[in-house]
């Protein structure tokens, strides 16, 4: 399926903002990873078609600088996922990054707060505040789809970013476009494997 009418398919879903059930259209996978795309184009389409794993499998390979682009997947990734403290710390990592701050805007604070990592952007902090505070109530009201708009925007901005970054050349050798993990990334995958960092959910 050529790439312009699978965008086309996945834009028809509603977009993600709460852990999905299942995959929208899980004959979308292999058309999908089938086009060789860049992996962090890669993963923002099976995250359109609510496909967390296939996105996870993907945005691991690319969790430290300068793979900013796939920093900021994986941020996205454990917003829908409902993991908004990793989100935040995510989305701190990427907050001076161009393809973050030109959705979210200027950086107007620290990247911390608390001891806790945090977006950078205020637009940013108060999204997620109200997307964990609506997934928290499990109550469905108008919020729900105002935020639901927001989070297709920001996947299509980022989308967008990346197309125009690195094209729709085809990738068959994705090695090359992935970086070795950081100290503090390896440290926090081998707390998840031993169990002290909490268990993953994929």
């Amino acid at each position: 399926m050529p790439f312009d009418e699978l965008l086309a398919k996945l834009k028809s879903f509603p977009a993600p903002l709460f852990a999905p059930d299942k995959t929208k259209d899980a004959s979308l996978s292999d058309s999908i990873a089938s086009l060789y795309l860049h992996p962090a184009i890669e993963a923002l389409l099976h995250l359109m078609n609510h496909d967390l794993p296939s996105a996870h499998f993907l945005v691991r390979h690319m969790q430290s600088p300068p793979a900013y682009e796939g920093m900021y997947v994986h941020g996205i990734l454990h917003r829908i996922e409902g993991d908004f403290n990793n989100t935040r710390a995510w989305y701190s990592d990427v907050g001076e990054w161009e393809g973050f701050s030109r959705f979210w805007g200027s950086v107007d604070a620290a990247g911390e707060e608390g001891g806790q990592k945090m977006p950078r952007q205020r637009s940013a902090r108060e999204f997620l505040d109200h997307v964990e505070k609506c997934a928290k109530s499990g109550v469905e009201d108008e919020d729900v789809e105002s935020l639901r708009s927001k989070s297709r925007a920001e996947l299509e901005n980022l989308l967008d970013w990346c197309v125009k970054r690195f094209g729709k050349d085809m990738h068959k050798d994705a090695t090359k476009i992935w970086v070795q993990p950081s100290e503090e990334i390896s440290k926090i995958g081998e707390e998840q494997v031993s169990g002290s960092g909490g268990p993953r959910k994929f």
